[in-house]
């Protein structure tokens, strides 16, 4: 989209709605969409020291965000829960809480009308540890279980939800690293809008693994400067970032055909009216600002949106040095300095796979709360970066309808959702 090609404010009629009708999480701040609410009203951090890592030579990082879920999964019955590591738990458990919000019943579940896309960054990394170290360590696969490959391969939460709720529609996994969820929930609205499906269950889990660290780690990525002050990191956006914080959790979104939802008489919380999806070509880690700004642009244009429409920008905002610094220079072509931008990975810590929906989720609950959480740990803003209208300190009071979110990843992908309230 050029700088002077303008859009209707809205889809032609003749195009299909795709509405958000039920939401879940499991997060570092909290297990209920009412938790996650009050966590960044509140300002709470999710982030904490991780002792465990403490033995584990030249890994600088010892803190992140840990899910606590008490035993929640044996509300899963078991003929399912066996084939689940803790990523497809976690999925699981937010989906399951998804699903009740929206009011789907089993016949609509079990419509081949009814699909899911969903992603992580890979299986459950525990469970190929365990697996593989069983044979590097012993040559022997003794007391090795025919279910382990079903909890570390790279679609089990997509497998394993679908056979939880029987879904016969689309099947769509995405294994994207970071931007896992947001893909999952871009190409179930796709799947929707284009006529292929009714409903979808979408979204991203992630687990927590030291190994997830190790590999930013190893590139001098993570934040290590407050290992002793875990509730001060990350720190997007600020001058003082040192790093990213890894983290765990999912995020589910139902999505369901606008008037399909309305005749149903199902709760329509918000809609999802653009997504887009590009590679940048030009680097495996490091994030590049044209093709972020590209992104930016196609989503808008795909939602038939001005960039002047969107009231709030939810950032990926990891807190490293060239990502933030990509990112910001996007923001900044795309909307200038007037619009609010924001990150909520400084509560959470970056949940990798699952960040995208979980931000999503986010951005929703502020929306209809009518509030927008300041970025956590941002105290000054680096004076390197474009100047951005940062929300700091304290929530602000505001009436957003249409707002932005973004997310990247390693392999030089990009994406952005354009979310409003109906």
């Amino acid at each position: 989209m050029s700088g002077g090609e303008k859009h209707s404010r809205r889809k032609t009629g003749s195009e299909r709605r795709v509405a958000v009708v039920g939401m879940g999480l499991r997060s570092p701040i909290g297990n209920s969409l009412a938790e996650f609410v009050e966590s960044l009203k509140g300002g709470r951090s999710g982030i904490r020291k991780m002792p465990e890592w403490e033995g584990i030579r030249r890994l600088r990082t010892k803190v992140a965000g840990v899910c606590t879920i008490d035993g929640e999964e044996k509300g899963i019955p078991r003929t399912y829960r066996r084939s689940m590591g803790r990523v497809s738990v976690l999925a699981a458990l937010s989906a399951m809480d998804a699903v009740k919000q929206s009011g789907l019943a089993e016949k609509d579940l079990a419509s081949a009308e009814c699909g899911i896309s969903y992603g992580s960054t890979a299986g459950s990394t525990l469970e190929q540890v365990e697996l593989i170290g069983r044979y590097i360590l012993h040559s022997d696969l003794t007391g090795a279980l025919a279910s382990s490959y079903l909890k570390c391969m790279s679609h089990t939460c997509a497998g394993n939800l679908s056979t939880l709720f029987g879904l016969k529609g689309p099947f769509i996994a995405s294994c994207t690293a970071c931007v896992s969820g947001s893909q999952g929930v871009g190409f179930g609205y796709e799947a929707i809008r284009s006529g292929k499906a009714e409903i979808m269950i979408t979204g991203g889990a992630e687990e927590m693994h030291f190994l997830h660290a190790a590999v930013f780690d190893l590139m001098l990525a993570t934040s290590s400067r407050y290992n002793d002050a875990p509730s001060r990191t990350p720190r997007p956006f600020d001058a003082e970032r040192d790093g990213l914080v890894v983290a765990e959790g999912a995020g589910t979104l139902v999505l369901e055909e606008y008037e399909h939802a309305k005749r149903r008489g199902a709760s329509i919380l918000a809609e999802v009216e653009g997504f887009w999806t590009n590679a940048s070509g030009v680097h495996l880690t490091d994030s590049d600002a044209s093709s972020i700004e590209q992104c930016i642009r196609r989503a808008l244009g795909d939602a038939q949106r001005n960039p002047e429409d969107i009231q709030y920008v939810n950032a990926h905002a990891t807190a490293t040095a060239n990502g933030d610094q990509a990112e910001a220079v996007a923001i900044h072509r795309v909307y200038g300095s007037e619009v609010p931008v924001a990150a909520i990975k400084g509560y959470t810590g970056h949940t990798l796979g699952a960040s995208g929906a979980i931000e999503a989720i986010g951005t929703i609950c502020m929306m209809r709360a009518g509030f927008l959480a300041p970025t956590l740990n941002l105290e000054r803003p680096d004076p390197q970066l474009p100047p951005l209208n940062h929300v700091q300190e304290s929530p602000r009071d505001a009436r957003v309808t249409v707002a932005a979110n973004n997310n990247f990843a390693f392999g030089g992908i990009n994406t952005s959702l354009i979310l409003s309230l109906v």
